[in-house]
């Protein structure tokens, strides 16, 4: 509650006066029916005009004045709900930029949607019926309970044993569907997750006709939501027939027993007719109760996610004090390094001992899952090593400040992200105010722009959303080139030629051995042709260097990526697959 509660900073002002308000809109709305009582037994029923007049008067003004309060409480109560929401899904997203690659593992794209969206509504939503409703049906309920005791005692009794019966319903209603919102959420979660997965793949789908699978998957989720929804609405829908038979059951007692004490006198037609007015207003307070208290409960199962992402500790943060903010020189060393990505899971890289001098090229090759891009993440720090120290130009990486190592170390990941924008809006994503000339430079050593200066707009040229009006050869160039403008001390290019024709992954390599000297960079590649020419070469197999040298030494000492050299010159074969 107190995660929540930190959310309507900002807003407290508007969430203390939307119950004011509501409080003086239910006490006008109360008083009316009894004022109406006096229009009609000394009005109406005597002919004295001028008290019709009169009370007629005051109750246009009471109308008049519930009416202001309840615009006043709406106002500020949209307020307070919608900077709640606001507050909610800034504190999740500004939590989320803090993750780890650890911390985003444990929750599904699909779920931080419903987190951002569906679940943020429902607090919303919530919190206007905290504000309004739970203080409106309460005062309406005592002030009508207590306004009809006041008429009379013993007609009074029949709205306490509809209370009570209504109550019960209530109660088992609600009770019944508190599990079942719970599960609720888990399925929208798998619905955001099919959809989002879906969109993601659209081509993939298309290109091996699984259009019909995805319909299906898709179909199962929603069904499976629906089924749900189907119960607790079902439960839910109870609440109306409910109350009607309540409501019906009152006024037949209230017209029974009333015409008998209207015979003997013990009471007015106007008290009858306010008693008929509170009957409604008492059970429509119940049922308004009643619609509280499942949106409350629905809320509560939201508000757990929500804080489940507001809560979640970063894995990775900066040192509490004195961090290191300049990066000395592009030297990398690994000692006795082994990493894990689950407390329980077996290490994905075991005993690593490795130094890589600065200004080295170092290629990275083995097989599918040997620990590759593991690896080089170790040296970024998106992932913290298990065991051994990371240290980059002589410092333990744990002791940088994140944002001077990650400048310092540019990665360009297996998958290649572009953003919608401009491509020089994506290319000053590696630095802001980088200048057309250096964008112009950065993709002339990357190679990208030949492609870029044949288009109509040049740099100005839009890119669609994850880059779909450019082909992936031109992504990866991209990539490659907004990795450039950081000016680092590590480049780590993780495949980031595969989608590259042989010629133009030549040239790349010969602009960074001329261009870029003092640039540690490591090339992690499936082919050989891409790493041979580097100064060492580290060979993976299984999470562990089984070999790091030089080509010509490692075509001597290393079994491994002889078998390598051979399959992919010989037979031109491909490693992973004969192995």
């Amino acid at each position: 509650m107190k995660t929540i509660l930190r959310q309507l900073k900002g807003f407290g002002r508007a969430t203390l006066l939307t119950p004011v308000f509501t409080s003086l809109e239910v006490m006008m709305g109360v008083l009316i029916p009894y004022v109406t009582s006096w229009i009609i037994d000394r009005g109406i029923m005597v002919g004295n005009i001028h008290n019709v007049f009169l009370y007629g008067g005051l109750m246009l003004l009471m109308a008049f004045l519930s009416l202001t309060f309840g615009v006043l409480a709406g106002r500020y109560s949209a307020k307070a709900s919608t900077g709640f929401a606001y507050n909610l899904r800034e504190a999740m997203y500004r939590n989320i930029q803090t993750f780890s690659f650890a911390n985003i593992d444990r929750f599904s794209t699909g779920g931080l949607i419903t987190r951002m969206t569906t679940d943020v509504q429902n607090m919303q939503r919530a919190l206007i019926m905290i504000l309004r409703a739970s203080v409106r049906a309460p005062l309406n309920l005592v002030f009508s309970v207590l306004m009809c005791v006041f008429i009379n005692f013993r007609m009074s009794l029949i709205f306490l044993v509809a209370l009570v019966v209504l109550g019960c319903a209530l109660y088992f209603i609600i009770s019944r569907s508190v599990k079942l919102f719970a599960q609720v959420f888990m399925r929208y979660d798998d619905l955001n997750s099919s959809v989002q997965e879906n969109v993601a793949a659209i081509r993939v789908v298309k290109a091996f006709v699984r259009e019909e699978h995805e319909i299906q998957k898709f179909g199962r989720a929603s069904d499976a939501l629906y089924r749900l929804f189907v119960r607790t609405e079902t439960l839910q829908a109870l609440n109306h027939p409910v109350m009607m038979l309540t409501v019906y059951g009152c006024m037949i007692a209230l017209s029974w027993f009333g015409a008998h004490y209207i015979v003997l006198g013990d009471l007015t037609t106007g008290q009858l007719t306010s008693l008929f007015t509170y009957v409604m207003t008492i059970l429509s307070a119940l049922m308004m109760l009643s619609m509280t208290f499942v949106q409350i409960t629905m809320s509560a199962a939201s508000a757990k996610r929500i804080v489940e992402v507001i809560d979640e500790q970063a894995d990775i943060v900066n040192p509490a004090k004195n961090a290191v903010e300049e990066v000395g020189d592009g030297s990398i060393d690994f000692s006795d390094v082994s990493f894990g990505y689950g407390s329980d899971s077996d290490y994905a890289l075991a005993d690593i001992s490795l130094h890589i001098g600065s200004g080295e090229t170092i290629g990275i090759i083995g097989g599918t899952g040997c620990g590759k891009t593991t690896l080089a993440m170790l040296v970024s720090r998106l992932y913290d090593a298990s065991k051994g120290t990371v240290s980059v130009g002589g410092v333990d990486v744990r002791q940088y400040d994140l944002t001077a190592l990650r400048n310092a170390v540019s990665m360009v990941l297996q998958n290649n992200v572009l953003f919608t924008g401009t491509i020089l809006d994506n290319l000053r994503w590696g630095k802001e105010d980088a200048t057309l000339e250096e964008c112009q430079r950065a993709c002339r050593l990357a190679q990208a722009d030949e492609f870029i200066d044949s288009m109509p707009e040049g740099y100005l040229t839009h890119i669609e959303q994850n880059g779909a009006n450019v082909s992936g050869g031109q992504k990866q160039r991209l990539c490659i080139a907004r990795a450039l403008l950081k000016e680092p001390k590590v480049l780590i290019l993780d495949d980031s030629t595969s989608a590259c024709d042989t010629a133009t992954d030549a040239k790349i390599r010969k602009a960074f051995r001329e261009e870029l000297p003092d640039v540690t960079k490591l090339i992690i590649a499936q082919r050989i042709q891409s790493v041979q020419d580097a100064d060492r070469i580290v060979v993976m197999q299984s999470g562990r260097v089984v070999g790091f040298d030089t080509h010509e030494r490692l075509l001597q000492t290393c079994s491994i990526y002889q078998e390598i050299y051979q399959l992919q010159t010989q037979a031109s074969g491909d490693f992973d697959a004969k192995r």
